[in-house]
Parts: structure tokens; C-alpha cells; sequence
């Protein structure tokens, strides 16, 4: 029998690859298991927004991080930084804008307000009908779809290796090890990290944990290719709308309305009684697509816990386990907190703290 490795990561997301990576640099051998392929899940399939605007403010510092990484990723993820704009266009939106932005400003996030006329300036396309804007330069946009390449190349030449379409059915402990049963065949390791996002929680389940994980069903659609309407992401003080416009002239629109489902059962199903007002507050926002086609819409699973902070740390009561995922804005702090869920797992000091999976969840405003 092969001698087992360091750690088994379930989940080849990037937070799952992220980690990988901090380990192997630290001399660890991991290898990756997924039960699809690498960076299709929620890295893969969520509209690639990268805004400080519209992150909780306590996790500010990890989005900040978190952008840095996304910054020296570059090309190979398809990285624009286009600066962004969040609306509103009652005045109980502009209060919440206010309240909100002047918060996560004070947590160190460069965001400004602007007057309409400045935003119209930079702006043309967007309705005369804005009550108040904030700005925030460091906002832009990465391509999801290439998640998977990129990670695939950086795991490849740092001799990590992971192991796709191989979906773990069962998980025990014996002498020490953990035994992954994969249709590969069974993989042994001496630590564990899970990293499987919306699947966490059956998976836990293997170890006799309960994680207090739910899924959500954000949907994502894009147009057919437009004329320059959008040079910025453009976001709403609600959080229900996200939008940015791509070098080939399609528009990507996001904002979490949700679609029908559930993990188990493969891939979500877009709902029209969601997907419409979806449509229709883009469209209130940039009045210009009224004439624009929808060429596709499609759904990703987001896993979150009741007070919308992250899982990360070791699994309660069990030895050399861990679990690392469950955070609405994940994609953006993804490659920074996998680098501090490898260096807890190294023994390193941490630049900044982890989430207790242990601890009492209580849910606060999102």
C-alpha cells in the first residue's frame, strides 16, 4: 500500500486550490479530489465580480487581500479593473448606500461618493433617475470560466496532484489515517480538509459532524453583444443587481436572485419569476437594454451558514481536520483565505484570523 499523503482536500475550488498551494510551498504533499472538474462549481460559475462595495464589512481586510491576489493573477484569469459604481435611486436607498459605504470605508476600502453629474460624466448609458452614488477605483472583474485553467497550470507545476470526476462516498479514521472512498479507489491521508462548498455538509456528515450549511441558487445571465453601454461594474444599494460589460460587448448580469434546487440533485434550474425582475431592474439601470437579447441564463450553488461568515478552522472534536468554505463573496476572498487555511494547517502564525467552525451561529444582516 502507498504511503499516505499529508492532507486530502476535497473540493478543487479555489479556496481548495489556494490552500494546495500555500501547503505544497510549505512541503506538505496534497493531493485534490473533486467530484467534477476543477474550478466548476461556484469558482466556475458566478458572474466574476470583484467590488469592495458590496462586501460585509468585517470581512473588509480579507476582500482587500483578497483583491491584491486576484491583481497578480492577471491575464491568466481574465482580471480588468474597471472601477465600480454602486446606485441608488430612492432615499431610503440612499441612506442604506450611505450608512453602508461610509462603514466599509472606515474598514479601509477606497470608497467615495459622487454626485449624479459625475457619474453621468463617466457613465452615459445609466438612467437619469440615480438619487446617490459611491465609487470605488479598486473595483472590476475577473472570468470565472477560467478558474479551472488557471489552477489546473499552477497545481500541475507545483507538482501537486488532484484527481477530477472522482466524487468522495465515504470518509473514516482508522490508526491516524483518513480513508477517502473515491470510484478511483480509496485515498489515504493523515490530514483532511474539506472544501467543497454547497457539499459540505453531507460530506461532514461521514465525520459524524453536523455543519449548519445551506445552499443558495444565485442565477447569472448574459447578453448578446452590445454596443459600449458599461465601462465600469455597476452595482445597486440593494445588492440585488450586478453588472459589468465585457472586452467582446456582452454584458453579464448577477445580483443573487435565486433559482430552484438543491447540491444532491446536479444542477440548479433558473426560475422566471426570479429571473425576470432580475432583468428588469438591469434594465431600469441601463434603460438601453431594452432591446438587448438574453443569450443565456444558468444558476451556481453558494454554500452559507447563518450569520454569512466564514467556516474556516478545524472541524469540532475531530484531529486533523479541517473545513474551509460558506461565505457570500467568496470568489473574491478565495485565493487570500486559502493562503491563511494553509498556514493554521502548517503551524504558521496567521496574518490575520480564521473563522471557528465551532462556534454559536447567529445570524446578522448580510
Amino acid at each position: 500500500m502507498s504511503a499516505p499523503f499529508d492532507i486530502a482536500i476535497v473540493g478543487g475550488g479555489i479556496m481548495g486550490c489556494a490552500t494546495a498551494l500555500r501547503l505544497a510551498d510549505g512541503g506538505m504533499t496534497a493531493v485534490i479530489l473533486d467530484q467534477g472538474d476543477l474550478g466548476q462549481g461556484a469558482s466556475g460559475v458566478n458572474a466574476g465580480t470583484l467590488s469592495l462595495q458590496i462586501k460585509r464589512v468585517a470581512l473588509m481586510p480579507y476582500a482587500l487581500r483578497g483583491h491584491r491576489e486576484w491583481q497578480a493573477m492577471g491575464d491568466a484569469v481574465g482580471f480588468h479593473r474597471t472601477g465600480g459604481y454602486t446606485l441608488a435611486f430612492t432615499a431610503d436607498e440612499a441612506a442604506l448606500l450611505q450608512e453602508r459605504q461610509a462603514l466599509k470605508a472606515a474598514a479601509g476600502a477606497p470608497i467615495s461618493f459622487v454626485s449624479p453629474n459625475e457619474l453621468f460624466t463617466h457613465e452615459p448609458h445609466l438612467a437619469r433617475k440615480v438619487a446617490a452614488a459611491s465609487f470605488c477605483a479598486e473595483d472590476g472583474y475577473a472570468n470565472a470560466s477560467l478558474t479551472g485553467a488557471y489552477y489546473r497550470a499552477r497545481l500541475s507545476a507545483a507538482g501537486v496532484p488532484y484527481r477530477e470526476r472522482q466524487e468522495v462516498r465515504d470518509i473514516s479514521r482508522t490508526q491516524g489515517t483518513y480513508d477517502l472512498v473515491t470510484p478511483g479507489g480509496t485515498i489515504r491521508a493523515r490530514r483532511i480538509l474539506l472544501a467543497a462548498g454547497a457539499w459540505l455538509r453531507p460530506l461532514a456528515s461521514h465525520l459524524g459532524v453536523d455543519l449548519p450549511v445551506r445552499a443558495r441558487v444565485n442565477t447569472v445571465s448574459v447578453t448578446e453583444r452590445q454596443p459600449p453601454l458599461l465601462g465600469s461594474v455597476i452595482g445597486h444599494a440593494t445588492g440585488l443587481l450586478t453588472m459589468k460589460q465585457k472586452p467582446n460587448g456582452t454584458l453579464l448580469i448577477g445580483g443573487g436572485w435565486q433559482g430552484a434546487g438543491q447540491p444532491q440533485d446536479g444542477r440548479g434550474q433558473v426560475r422566471m419569476d426570479t429571473l425576470r425582475p432580475n432583468l428588469a431592474l438591469a434594465q431600469h439601470v441601463v434603460p438601453a437594454l431594452a432591446k438587448a437579447r438574453i443569450l443565456r441564463s444558468w444558476t451556481g450553488f453558494e454554500a452559507n451558514v447563518p450569520d454569512f461568515y466564514p467556516l474556516a478552522g478545524s472541524l469540532p472534536g475531530l484531529e486533523d481536520a479541517f473545513v474551509l468554505g460558506c461565505v457570500r463573496g467568496g470568489y473574491t476572498i478565495g485565493p487570500y483565505i486559502g493562503k491563511l487555511m494553509g498556514d493554521l494547517i502548517l503551524g504558521r502564525e496567521l496574518e490575520l484570523p480564521l473563522f471557528d467552525p465551532g462556534r454559536d451561529f447567529e445570524r446578522t444582516d448580510p
